[in-house]
C-alpha cells in the first residue's frame, strides 16, 4: 500500500515540474519577440496645447449685469357660451360627386318603311330637348296595308302635340290628339261570297283636347294636395253618326299624420247623334274617402255616389274599399278591392273595339254593381316580378256585338238584359335575366255567365299575351310577341228581330250560333344600329299565316313583312 502512494506522489511532482518548465520557455520566447519588435525611440519635446478661436469661447458663468425684465402684453376675451352635451350619432355628409359629363341628347327621330301587302309606314317624333322644367313636342304616324280580300284595306293616321311645365308649386300639362281610322266593310261570308261585291268605306275621326293641373309633392306630413283635369273630344264617322264629350275631374286630399282625407269628383257630359237616334248621356260622381297609410299597410275606405241624368236618370251608391298589406317587403304583398261604378258607353269606345259598327246604335250605360278582387304581387329577386288576381264582377246591361240581319257585315250593339256574372283569374309575370334579355307574359281566364243571352258574344274565355326582347350586342337587337285566344261564340239572326232599337229579351227561335275559332298570332322584329344617327328595322306579323277572325266574317291579314330606316337627331 505504501509503495502505491509513493508511485502516485512521484508522478504528481513530475507533472508539476514539466508544466513550470513549459511556462518558463514561453516567457523567454515572448521576451525575445518584444526585443525584436521595438527598434526605435520617440522623443517628446513639449506637451500639446489646443488653441480655440476667440469667437467660439464660452463663458463659464452667466452675465449678471443684464437685469431687464420683458413682460408680454396679453388680451383676454371670455365668450358666454352654453355647454351642450350631444350624444346622438352625427349624420354623415355625403361627398359631392363630380358633375356628370353631359352626353349628346338624341330624342328626335324620323322613321320610314314599306313591305308586303302594300304596307307603308311613316313616323316623326320631335321633342324640345334637355329641359327639366319645360317639355313640349309632337308626334305623327301613318300606317296602311292592303289585304288579299276585296277592299281589305286599312289606314291609320295619328297626330299628337303635347307640353308640360313644372312650376314652383304646380305642374301644368296639356295635349291635343287627332286620329283617323279608315277601313272598309269588307266582311265575307265564305258560304255566300257574292253577298258583298262592293264594300262600303268607313272613316272614323277623333279630335281630343286635354289639360291638367297638379300640385307638386311636398314632404310635409300635413300637406294639402289637389289636381284638376279637363278633357273633351269630338268623334264622327263617314255617315251621320256624331258624338261629343266633355269631362271635368277634381281631386282634393289632406294628410294628417298617417291619415288622408280626400274627395274625388267628376262630371261628364256626352251627346250621341245619328240619323234616327239622339242620346244625352251625363254623369256626376262623388267619391269621399279616408285612407290609413302606415308601414306595411294601406287601407282606403269610401263611397262612390253616381248620378245619371239626360236620356237616362238614376242614382247609385257603391262601396269603394281597397287594401294593400306588405307581408314580406319587396317580395310579397296582398291586396284586395270592393267597388262599384257606372261605366259610360259611347260610340268612341265601341268603335275602338270593333270598327265595323252599324248605324243608329243605341247607347246606354252599363252598371258594374259589384266588383270583388283579391290577389298577391311582389318580386322573387332581382329582375323577377309577378302579380296574380282573382275577381268576381256583376254587370247590368252588358253591351254585346251581334251581326245585323240586313247587313251581315255590320254589327249592332245589344245589351244583355239582367245580371251578367264574370269570374276570372289574371296573372302577370316579368323576368329580366340581364340588361340584354327580358320576357313578360300575361294570362286572363274568364268565365262569363250571361243574364238573358245564350252566350256572352265575342267574349273569349282565355287570352294569353307575351313579349320577348333580346339585345345581342350594342348594334343588333331582337323582339318577339305572341297573342293566343280561344274560341268565341257569335249570334246570327235567321229572322229579323221585331225592333232592334228596343231590343231587350232575345228570341232563341230566330238565333243561329256560330263558333269563331281561336288563334295564335306570332310576330318577330329586329333592329340594327348602324351608328348614333341611322338604324334599320324589320318586322314580320302573323308568321303562322293563319286566316283567323276576331269578329265573324272579318279575316285579318295573313303573313306580312316590312322594314325600313330610322334617322335620329
Amino acid at each position: 500500500m505504501k509503495s502505491i502512494k509513493y508511485i502516485y506522489s512521484s508522478l504528481f511532482f513530475l507533472a508539476v515540474g514539466l508544466m513550470s518548465a513549459q511556462a518558463q520557455d514561453k516567457k523567454a520566447e515572448e521576451k525575445e519577440k518584444e526585443k525584436s519588435t521595438v527598434s526605435e525611440e520617440i522623443e517628446v519635446v513639449r506637451p500639446y496645447k489646443p488653441i480655440l478661436a476667440e469667437a467660439v469661447k464660452l463663458r463659464r458663468s452667466p452675465n449678471l449685469d443684464d437685469v431687464k425684465i420683458y413682460k408680454a402684453r396679453l388680451n383676454y376675451s371670455v365668450t358666454d357660451r352654453k355647454l351642450e352635451l350631444n350624444s346622438d350619432i352625427q349624420k354623415l355628409q355625403a361627398q359631392a360627386l363630380v358633375d356628370e359629363k353631359q352626353y349628346e341628347l338624341i330624342n328626335n327621330y324620323v322613321k320610314g318603311g314599306f313591305g308586303s301587302l302594300a304596307t307603308l309606314l311613316g313616323e316623326v317624333y320631335i321633342n324640345n330637348g334637355r329641359d327639366e322644367g319645360l317639355q313640349f313636342g309632337g308626334y305623327f304616324k301613318h300606317f296602311s296595308q292592303e289585304g288579299k280580300l276585296n277592299k281589305q284595306n286599312s289606314s291609320t293616321q295619328q297626330l299628337s302635340l303635347f307640353g308640360r311645365s313644372i312650376l314652383e308649386e304646380n305642374t301644368v300639362s296639356g295635349r291635343i290628339n287627332f286620329e283617323r281610322n279608315g277601313t272598309y266593310f269588307y266582311g265575307i261570308d265564305n258560304a255566300n261570297p257574292a253577298l258583298n261585291p262592293n264594300p262600303e268605306k268607313q272613316a272614323l275621326n277623333f279630335l281630343e283636347v286635354e289639360g291638367e293641373l297638379v300640385k307638386n309633392y311636398v314632404e310635409d306630413p300635413d300637406a294639402f294636395s289637389y289636381a284638376l283635369k279637363a278633357n273633351g273630344y269630338l268623334w264622327s264617322d263617314k255617315f251621320d253618326a256624331k258624338e261629343n264629350y266633355f269631362t271635368l275631374n277634381g281631386y282634393l286630399n289632406k294628410r294628417i299624420s298617417s291619415f288622408n282625407l280626400g274627395l274625388a269628383a267628376s262630371t261628364e257630359f256626352g251627346s250621341t247623334k245619328d240619323a234616327l237616334t239622339s242620346v244625352g248621356n251625363n254623369l256626376l260622381r262623388l267619391n269621399p274617402y279616408i285612407r290609413l297609410q302606415v308601414k306595411g299597410a294601406k287601407v282606403t275606405a269610401g263611397i262612390n255616389f253616381v248620378q245619371e241624368f239626360g236620356a237616362f236618370s238614376s242614382t247609385k251608391l257603391f262601396p269603394a274599399v281597397t287594401a294593400d298589406f306588405t307581408l314580406i317587403p319587396d317580395y310579397l304583398q296582398v291586396f284586395g278591392e270592393v267597388k262599384g261604378d257606372v261605366n259610360r258607353n259611347s260610340l268612341k269606345s265601341f268603335t275602338d273595339e270593333n270598327p265595323w259598327l252599324n248605324n243608329n246604335i243605341l247607347v246606354k250605360n252599363t252598371v258594374e254593381k259589384l266588383s270583388i278582387s283579391a290577389g298577391i304581387k311582389g318580386t322573387g329577386g332581382p329582375g323577377f316580378g309577378y302579380k296574380a288576381r282573382l275577381y268576381i264582377k256583376q254587370f247590368d246591361d252588358m253591351p254585346l256585338f251581334v251581326n245585323n240581319f240586313d247587313n251581315f257585315n255590320k254589327f249592332d250593339v245589344i245589351y244583355d238584359f239582367g245580371k251578367t256574372k264574370l269570374t276570372g283569374l289574371e296573372g302577370e309575370i316579368s323576368v329580366q335575366v340581364s340588361d340584354a334579355l327580358k320576357w313578360t307574359g300575361k294570362l286572363n281566364i274568364d268565365d262569363w255567365k250571361p243574364a238573358s243571352e245564350t252566350y256572352s258574344w265575342f267574349k273569349p274565355g282565355l287570352k294569353v299575351s307575351s313579349n320577348f326582347s333580346y339585345t345581342y350586342n350594342k348594334k343588333l337587337s331582337f323582339n318577339a310577341g305572341v297573342v293566343i285566344q280561344d274560341d268565341v261564340k257569335a249570334k246570327v239572326n235567321v229572322d229579323k228581330p221585331v225592333n232592334p232599337l228596343l231590343y231587350v229579351v232575345p228570341n232563341p227561335n230566330i238565333e243561329s250560333i256560330v263558333t269563331v275559332k281561336g288563334f295564335v298570332d306570332l310576330g318577330l322584329g329586329a333592329d340594327y344600329r348602324i351608328n348614333n344617327k341611322f338604324s334599320v328595322f324589320a318586322k314580320a306579323n302573323n308568321i303562322l299565316n293563319t286566316n283567323y277572325s276576331k269578329y265573324l266574317y272579318y279575316q285579318v291579314n295573313g303573313f306580312n313583312i316590312f322594314g325600313g330606316l330610322t334617322y335620329s337627331f
